[in-house]
């Protein structure tokens, strides 16, 4: 089955929270758009999945904490990062005067 769409349609005018949306999965690979306006993490969270996850940046820009740098990650529209399974890690910033388009592939 064909499916087709447009990462860039779609967005809501509101985003009070981050908005996730499976794009495809299947055969141990998931790929989801997320959409971020200014959010982060909640304090003290920390992201610790059991799959990879390989993230885009498309549009926008934000900020990653891994667990024992010192340094955040910074990401702007074309920057990607490979997270392994459980490396702990949590978003900092994303920025408010635009969306931040993110393109996540776990496998």
């Amino acid at each position: 089955m064909n499916n087709s769409g447009n990462l860039f349609s779609a967005i809501p005018g509101s985003l009070p929270e981050e908005l996730f949306e499976e794009l495809m999965a299947g055969q141990g690979i998931k790929i989801e758009r997320i959409i971020s306006k200014g959010h982060a993490s909640p304090e003290g969270f920390w992201y610790d999945q059991p799959e990879n996850e390989w993230v885009l940046v498309v549009k926008g820009a934000a900020k990653l904490r891994l667990w024992g740098e010192d340094e955040p990650v910074t990401l702007s529209a074309g920057s990607y990062i490979n997270l392994p399974a459980h490396v702990k890690h949590r978003v900092e910033w994303t920025t408010e005067e635009e969306e931040t388009i993110w393109l996540a592939i776990f496998y």
